[in-house]
């Protein structure tokens, strides 16, 4: 590089630390911005991973060069965890693996600042120049990422759903989100549920595992996975099913039982469940939700508005270097996507910043399929209102038609590199500037 080349990434959650490290890793100083005081938003409270399509994805992206994989392989606490629609899942400790990702971005020069959001971006020749910063700051840049996600402020929670973000990702307790797509005027889609309602409630909640019979504590230390029988008496209506932004577990058996994962603590399949009726199910009487969520009311709101982006995940806008990752990017649901949109991304930052032309991932990757599949479909009204992930739904049934699930890791890796794309994320492209 003639000088040093700057992409800014504005969201720390999954998406934009894919986002940051793909970035650092093609040769750019990145600088990522972060509103509350940690890293991965909803992955804190997450830890699913490998969990049917997504083992595939996971062993492309390791392929493509994606090292936040084996950060996660790193803080897994169990592997081939087989649970109701699911299998070999693993589950990682949400406990460890913030720290271990700050780890990861320190260790490759990423300069994170937390407690800090964008509020503004500056265009000039159909670029952003630089993006102003909560806490007043200037800062300037070759290419950004928008990585910020698409969860609602407080009083869309209660609009929308019953519940708050506050319950996860802690919008009051420190600033509302700010996507810096909509501040440049990038065309955006309303997401909603089947029924038409705007946005969609986060799929589970998490109980303190102490709080549970000794018994049930056990068997999840033990295998990672109990299933509680609910009686009927006491079980919530299928039709909880229906507001599950993670429709990979809209499954009957969710509402039969009590879906216990360990992730660290225990995860409950479901966005709700009163705390009064959980307290009436067999092992459950003194259960207890984790502070500061709020599972036995609500949970948070997400998929309301996302950024109409390009299979390079390009915005389309004003600005030829903008870029989306994450849940701005489109209806894509999990950690695993996030990872994949925010590697195309970051990846795609650094290009754009140095006069490259884009990547676009092959049809012939389900990576590469997967964005291009989301992307087309988020152009109709139906597609508007599906949840795309590798774990299951509508996107598990095309990647298996289209032979690429499986979980025959070296066979995976080998269509990564007949398409020319091993270890691409990992490629400086300081040779490559056009």
């Amino acid at each position: 590089m003639k000088r040093e080349t700057k992409v800014l990434v504005s969201g720390g959650g999954w998406g934009g630390c894919a986002a940051a490290e793909a970035a650092a890793l093609a040769g750019a100083r990145v600088t990522l911005l972060e509103r509350t005081d940690m890293l991965l938003g909803t992955g804190l409270v997450g830890g699913i991973f490998r969990n049917n399509g997504r083992f595939a994805a996971a062993e492309e992206l390791i392929a493509l060069g994606c090292g936040l994989v084996e950060v996660m392989d790193a803080c897994a606490r169990h592997r081939d965890v087989d649970f109701p629609g699911h299998r070999h899942a693993s589950l990682y400790d949400v406990y460890r693996i913030e720290p271990a990702v700050q780890a990861r971005l320190e260790e490759l020069g990423v300069r994170v600042l937390t407690e800090t959001s964008g509020v503004d971006a500056a265009v000039e020749g159909g670029r952003v120049v630089s993006v102003r910063t909560s806490r007043g700051e200037t800062l300037e840049t070759d290419a950004l990422v928008d990585a910020s996600g698409t969860s609602a402020t407080p009083g869309n929670c209660v609009r929308h759903g019953k519940g708050c973000a506050l319950c996860i990702l802690r919008c009051p307790a420190f600033t509302p989100r700010v996507s810096l797509t909509t501040r440049l005027g990038v065309e955006e889609y309303d997401g909603h549920r089947a029924d038409g309602t705007l946005g969609a409630m986060s799929g589970s909640c998490k109980l303190f595992k102490e709080s549970l019979d000794p018994a049930l504590a056990r068997e999840l230390d033990e295998k990672g996975v109990c299933l509680v029988p609910v009686p009927e008496a006491v079980r919530e209506d299928l039709s909880i099913l229906g507001t599950k932004a993670c429709q990979q577990y809209a499954l009957k058996e969710f509402v039969e039982n009590l879906v216990l994962l360990d992730t660290g603590p225990a995860k409950l399949m479901t966005p709700t469940f009163p705390l009064e009726q959980l307290r009436r199910v067999p092992g459950m009487e003194r259960a207890r939700f984790e502070d500061p969520l709020g599972g036995g009311r609500g949970n948070s709101m997400r998929f309301f508005r996302f950024a109409r982006c390009d299979a390079s995940l390009r915005a389309r806008g004003p600005a030829e270097n903008l870029f989306c990752a994450g849940e701005r990017g489109g209806p894509m649901v999990g950690h695993t996507e996030a990872l994949v949109t925010g590697a195309l991304a970051g990846h795609n930052a650094a290009r754009c910043a140095l006069g490259l032309d884009p990547l676009v991932l092959p049809p012939s990757l389900a990576c590469g399929d997967f964005v291009a599949h989301v992307l087309e479909q988020v152009e109709t009204e139906a597609g508007r209102g599906t949840k795309f992930t590798f774990s299951g739904s509508v996107y598990l049934e095309r990647m298996k038609a289209l032979g690429l699930d499986g979980t025959d890791a070296p066979a995976i890796r080998r269509r990564v590199e007949a398409a020319g794309l091993r270890q691409v994320f990992r490629t400086p492209l300081t040779t490559l500037r056009a």
